[in-house]
């Protein structure tokens, strides 16, 4: 062994490693799980504009703060976790990853997170297997040489204050609550935990936007550079930044959508799009403060969508504006702005009443109803629900009494029991699903109404105002005990948004018009119109609330509101208005005076619930 071997062994040694970006490390180490959709080795070069975002993220850069405002599946979370590899692997140092909730923690590890480990081997060489008693590697946190990444949810105030972390990983941020705890906004409490770290921490802000004005991702994107990825015309080659508005397709062909370029005019075709991908680059449009890159993607550069089925979306949804809300956020990656908020006047919506006469209109598919409960009474909606969610207010029922005692909720059964006469030849339509409310008064009652009656699907409700809080919950509650129903919690600020702007529309008929019968007194038409969204600061941070018109009740709002959460309670209970609507469309048409046969609407009922989950009739 020579002097001059170990000369060199020694310095090498010594010897710093050379730059390494996370782009570089996930193409040389990250292995795709069996169950991804294109599973094996990480290619950058399938998604070029990834790399910019990561690279930013890389240990070398003087950024300390990475924005990505993005649509849905463009691969956002996936650089989030390539960033993830890479600092276990090659620059060690703790890290605080953020979701929205502490279930999405659990999912977001079980999914993704372990099977990356597991397909990585330079990864799972630096952490051991998973064991539920092992505090080292569990569900919230990964421990490996170096370092530490602690896994939480938004919505816990202890995890977000407890760790000083050098890295920052903040997914998906408009949908964390606007305070936790009543220690304030979860952003600012984790960015607080890297605070010791300036001029060499990371933070990585990653969401989809909602509102403008009232978005998180939104708000920061325009505190950075703002930059966006331009891509050469591969017919004169003038870099442009891919735009909804240059999108165009021949007439009633939106399956052939094609990119009109800015500078020649001529059309950019779909099967352009992997060259110009890779020939692309970021460029800054805003001078930013100089420690934050923001970025800003749509599905338009997605190497998995075609802009054919994005263009194909958008005539779906573009006369809905709840839907269309929902397509502005998740394809072109941008807050929705809101032009709807001014009031709605009453006798506007009552000039429109219509008469449809004592059948349900043809287009009605399924009954739900919603119940308002007070201590004096109970009110009632029946609604009638359409292909595209079209509705039509069949009827509303006040039932005076004290609600402590049995009266009036003997009354409601008998409503509820309501079967009710189609204008086509199939079985008269009962009420499919009940949302009543119980976050307010009669709470123990209610759920032990409800309980009774789970298998006629009369659902305890309760409603949660915010950002994130969806129409229906995703997993079915657990009840408190045995003699009371589960309670579920629905998200009504956006179902009441989502009545408002389709109160608005004018049409006849058709996605999501909204039918009012002409027998209604002006004070329900005021009821449905009692609130109106207005922004609000807390902290510096933009929120949506709902104010009430003082001197109106709001119980007809409330009501259609239930009634809404209600079917979407049908939704999850296996229901489908399609199909419901090929069944109804092949009928004949019948006189008023025919009668139904009970066996067949015995038969109907059965069908549409034969997949309703097996907790309906505990």
């Amino acid at each position: 062994m020579s002097l001059a071997w170990l000369d060199e062994v020694y310095r090498a040694a010594l010897t710093p490693e050379p730059p390494f970006t996370v782009s570089e490390w996930a193409d040389a180490h990250r292995m795709l799980p069996a169950t991804a959709a294109e599973p094996g080795r990480w290619r950058t070069d399938r998604n070029p504009p990834l790399r910019g975002i990561m690279d930013a993220l890389s240990t070398g850069t003087a950024i300390e703060r990475v924005v990505f405002m993005k649509s849905a599946q463009i691969g956002g979370t996936e650089a989030g976790l390539n960033w993830l590899g890479y600092v276990i692997a090659h620059a060690p140092g703790v890290m605080l990853a953020v979701m929205p909730s502490l279930d999405m923690v659990k999912r977001n590890t079980r999914v993704r997170i372990d099977p990356m480990i597991e397909a990585t081997p330079v990864l799972s060489e630096r952490i051991s297997a998973a064991r539920s008693r092992d505090s080292a590697n569990n569900t919230f946190t990964k421990a490996f040489p170096g370092g530490l990444i602690i896994m939480t949810g938004a919505n816990s105030a202890s995890a977000l204050r407890s760790t000083p972390a050098r890295y920052l990983f903040l997914d998906e941020i408009d949908a964390y609550p606007h305070d936790v705890d009543g220690e304030g906004d979860p952003v600012a409490l984790a960015i607080e935990r890297a605070a010791t770290f300036r001029g060499r921490r990371k933070v990585f802000l990653c969401s989809t936007p909602t509102h403008a004005g009232a978005s998180r991702i939104e708000r920061a994107f325009e505190e950075g550079d703002q930059r966006r990825f331009f891509v050469p015309c591969p017919h004169c080659g003038g870099f442009q930044a891919l735009s909804w508005a240059a999108v165009k397709w021949p007439e009633n062909e939106p399956g052939k959508a094609f990119v009109e370029c800015q500078h020649c005019a001529e059309r950019i075709e779909e099967r352009h799009k992997a060259a110009i991908l890779r020939r692309g680059d970021w460029r800054a449009t805003a001078p930013g403060d100089g420690r934050t890159a923001s970025f800003h993607l749509s599905a338009l550069y997605s190497p998995f969508v075609t802009w054919g089925e994005i263009a194909a979306e958008f005539l779906t949804v573009r006369k809905d504006p709840a839907r269309l809300q929902t397509w502005v956020n998740l394809k072109l990656g941008e807050p929705f702005e809101d032009r709807e908020t001014a009031p709605l006047a009453p006798d506007t919506l009552q000039a429109r009443a219509e008469d449809w006469g004592d059948l349900l209109p043809a287009g009605v598919l399924v009954i739900t109803a919603g119940v308002d409960v007070q201590d004096d009474r109970l009110e009632l909606e029946v609604v009638g629900w359409g292909k595209g969610e079209e509705s039509w207010s069949i009827d509303y029922v006040v039932i005076a009494g004290d609600t402590t005692r049995p009266e009036p909720w003997d009354a409601l059964d008998k409503h509820l029991a309501r079967r009710f006469r189609h204008s086509k030849a199939v079985p008269d339509l009962p009420i499919a699903a009940v949302a009543i409310d119980s976050g307010g008064h009669r709470t123990d009652q209610v759920m032990r109404y409800s309980a009774a009656r789970l298998n006629r699907r009369v659902w305890a409700i309760k409603g949660r105002g915010g950002p994130g809080v969806p129409a229906w919950p995703k997993r079915p509650p657990k009840p408190l005990r045995a003699s009371l129903a589960p309670v579920h919690i629905v998200g009504v600020d956006g179902i009441k948004h989502t009545l408002l702007v389709r109160l608005r529309l004018e049409d006849v008929a058709g996605t999501g018009v909204c039918h009012l019968p002409s027998d209604r007194d002006y004070w329900w038409f005021a009821g449905l119109v009692s609130e109106r969204p207005i922004r609000k600061f807390t902290r510096g941070v933009a929120r949506i609330e709902w104010i009430a018109d003082r001197g109106v009740r709001n119980e007809p709002l409330d009501c259609r509101v239930y009634a809404t959460a209600a079917l979407h309670g049908a939704y999850a209970a296996g229901f489908m208005l399609n199909e419901e609507a090929k069944r109804i469309e092949s009928a004949s048409y019948r006189s008023a005076d025919e009668p139904s046969p009970e066996p067949q609407l015995r038969r109907v009922i059965r069908s549409m619930w034969v997949d309703r989950p097996k907790w309906l009739d505990r």
